[in-house]
């Protein structure tokens, strides 16, 4: 049932208005009456919340992301019930995500693709030294604001990592299938370089304008990842900078010994990138060199 325009919840969020609903909750804008903050309030939806597998995450993003306090990633300041059904109290993050992004632009200009992955490998980077997972990295968990500035969120799947780690092989496979690392397709856990292979495809979505593996059908996708490279961007984007190129492809390497071994080490990559304006340049083919093509 909706909340009505002017109530208080846990008598600290006065809602202000209806921003929209997802899969799992409906999101109101709210304004905090001690700190006068502009909060947003994510309900569970009550049909969702009867199935308490849908509960159990939902109360999961809310514990798991209040652990963590990065200028990257989506703050929770608070959570609990009202009128029996679980909260969430976030920052307000007035942006996109990225998939709106790219429905409406199609692809990014490197320079600025590369600034959103120095971001998001930072809040990855931080995440990981405090033991947690996201398993949903993907343009639509990420959000963008007028200024430039990232956030990830949507923890809703997110593990502890000695959790992750420890409880062998899982019985269901959860993720989004374009962004998923092939050894979690195999059964095996997630961790940190699970996150790293989805950031890199989310790379290369950014710069191309599509995921490297589309087919309509999920399994054919998943097969894909496990038994196929994943393309090079140049593929679909010719001129592409061939630093950005080799930091993909170490990212979304199907073996473990290969990828980097951590988001540190792809984040300090793409910052190296970022202040070398010569290795940004996007490569241009014999003929666009002679002839001065673009």
């Amino acid at each position: 049932m909706p909340i009505k325009i002017g109530s208080v919840i846990d008598e600290r969020y006065r809602v202000v208005a209806r921003i929209g609903h997802g899969g799992m909750a409906e999101v109101y804008e709210a304004s905090d009456i001690i700190t006068k903050k502009r909060m947003a309030i994510k309900l569970i939806r009550e049909d969702v919340m009867k199935n308490p597998i849908n509960l159990r995450r939902f109360q999961n993003e809310a514990t798991i992301a209040a652990s963590l306090d990065h200028p990257n990633i989506v703050k929770v300041y608070n959570h609990g019930t009202f009128e029996g059904i679980p909260y969430i109290a976030n920052e307000y993050v007035a942006g996109q995500n990225l998939k709106d992004v790219l429905d409406f632009r199609s692809c990014l200009p490197i320079q600025e693709a590369v600034s959103i992955m120095i971001q998001l490998t930072s809040a990855l980077s931080y995440a990981h030294q405090h033991n947690i997972v996201h398993r949903d990295v993907k343009p639509q968990n990420i959000f963008y604001l007028p200024d430039g500035t990232v956030k990830l969120g949507d923890f809703g799947i997110a593990e502890s990592l000695n959790i992750a780690m420890n409880k062998g092989k899982p019985k269901e496979i959860i993720g989004s299938v374009h962004y998923l690392a092939p050894e979690i397709s195999r059964g095996y856990p997630a961790s940190p370089q699970s996150d790293i292979y989805a950031a890199g495809i989310t790379f290369f979505e950014l710069i191309t304008g599509r995921v490297p593996f589309n087919d309509v059908d999920p399994v054919a996708v998943v097969v894909a990842h496990i038994r196929e490279k994943v393309p090079s961007p140049r593929k679909y984007l010719p001129n592409c900078s061939k630093e950005a190129e080799k930091i993909i492809a170490r990212a979304t390497n199907r073996s473990l010994k290969e990828r980097y071994q951590n988001a540190q080490d792809m984040h300090d990559d793409l910052v190296e990138l970022n202040q070398n304006s010569k290795l940004l340049k996007e490569k241009k083919n014999f003929f666009a060199r002679f002839f001065g093509f673009k």
